[in-house]
């Protein structure tokens, strides 16, 4: 089998290719196999929708909720169960992509229950759970950058743990991420781990952006408007990566990184391209730059091998025209202040309503098990 070239020129641009799912299927089937062969994928994202999803379709958990059913395990105990063994299932898939990137890349996430959002300390406790369940090192605990969960982060890192920062939608908030990591790496120095072990990206969502302004732009309805669809998105994560480089280049991030630290890297979520009028890789081709990963759904995957193109760069050199694309925005009237409030929300809100659905379904399962 060989890699996609689309896909393998995306990746020699310094993108890291990574799959937003995970099921049971994929993984007995060797499709996360044959993806890691023949798309360059190189790492794994979950969160509460994708395991929802996965455990409502088809048979490939019937066995192992029966069993956990006759043990009488209740509903939590299962997702747990469940969800944490197609994670380090995962893991093991990619452990040679871990190894063979000094620990880069390889990496599977499982995200903290989002009920717990707004709670720092039952969020560093469940953090520390899942990260001995599972019990690989190319693990990512998924903590969602809410202010509950910014310190959360810190102390997480400090006990030596990687996490991924997920819900990231201002730069702003970002720039609080990368100051939690940094706080994090600080604590564990102190607390004599070994830096190199310790990684993270930063989760940054970019097509909800989109999708929300452009709602607020049409409901304006004039040209400058209307002009202005479909750009936000990417503005907003170039603005990110600048304020990346910025940090990572900084004083502070070189103290640590003279004892082993890693940069914390900027990642595409929310990759899917969720308007028809707007080309279905535009959130992958026009945000490559050097150490950033992009997680697509399986159709972008699909759609960048098909006919992606890759042409470099096209991140680096971008911050004045987009600092340029946010004033037009607020001059034609949009509350960008109140566009991130409503995103964070909505994407808490989002993840907590597919766990609803998520526990309600396999208590139903569990229910038809016994």
């Amino acid at each position: 089998m060989t890699q996609n070239p689309k896909l393998a020129a995306l990746a020699a641009a310094g993108v890291s290719v990574w799959l937003d799912d995970l099921s049971r299927d994929r993984l007995t089937s060797g499709n996360l196999v044959e993806l890691v062969a023949t798309r360059s994928v190189v790492g794994v994202t979950t969160n509460p929708t994708i395991f929802q999803k996965a455990l409502e379709k088809g048979h490939a958990y019937d066995q192992q909720l029966a069993e956990l059913a006759a043990r009488g395990a209740d509903v939590d105990a299962v997702i747990r169960t469940v969800t944490t063994d197609d994670v380090r299932n995962a893991c093991d898939v990619l452990a040679a992509a871990w190894e063979a990137s000094d620990g880069v890349d390889g990496r599977v996430s499982i995200e903290v229950d989002p009920r717990l959002a707004h709670d720092t300390d039952k969020t560093v406790a469940q953090a520390v759970e899942l990260w001995k369940i599972v019990d690989r090192p190319n693990l990512f605990i998924k903590i969602p950058a809410t202010k509950a969960g910014l310190p959360a982060i810190s102390a997480v890192l400090a006990e030596g743990i990687s996490v991924n920062v997920t819900l990231i939608f201002s730069v702003e908030r970002h720039r609080e991420v990368m100051d939690a990591y940094l706080a994090g790496l600080e604590a564990a120095r102190t607390a004599g781990h070994d830096l190199s072990t310790i990684h993270s990206v930063a989760s940054f969502f970019v097509s909800r952006v989109d999708t929300e302004i452009d709602a607020r732009l049409e409901k304006i309805g004039s040209a400058e408007a209307l002009a202005l669809r479909g750009k936000a998105g990417l503005a907003n994560a170039r603005l990110a990566y600048a304020a990346y480089e910025e940090v990572f280049t900084g004083e502070r991030f070189a103290a640590l990184a003279a004892d082993g630290a890693r940069v914390q890297r900027p990642l595409w979520a929310s990759t899917g391209v969720k308007n028809p009028d707007y080309p279905d890789t535009l959130y992958v081709t026009e945000l490559v730059a050097a150490h950033t990963v992009n997680t697509m759904p399986e159709p972008t995957l699909d759609a960048v091998a098909d006919h992606g193109e890759v042409t470099g760069d096209t991140i680096t050199g971008t911050a004045a025209a987009s600092e340029q694309v946010f004033e037009k925005l607020e001059a034609v009237g949009i509350d960008v202040t109140d566009v991130f409030i409503v995103l964070e929300s909505e994407g808490v809100e989002k993840f907590e309503a597919s766990w609803g659905e998520l526990l309600e379904a396999t208590a139903a399962q569990l229910d038809g098990a016994k």
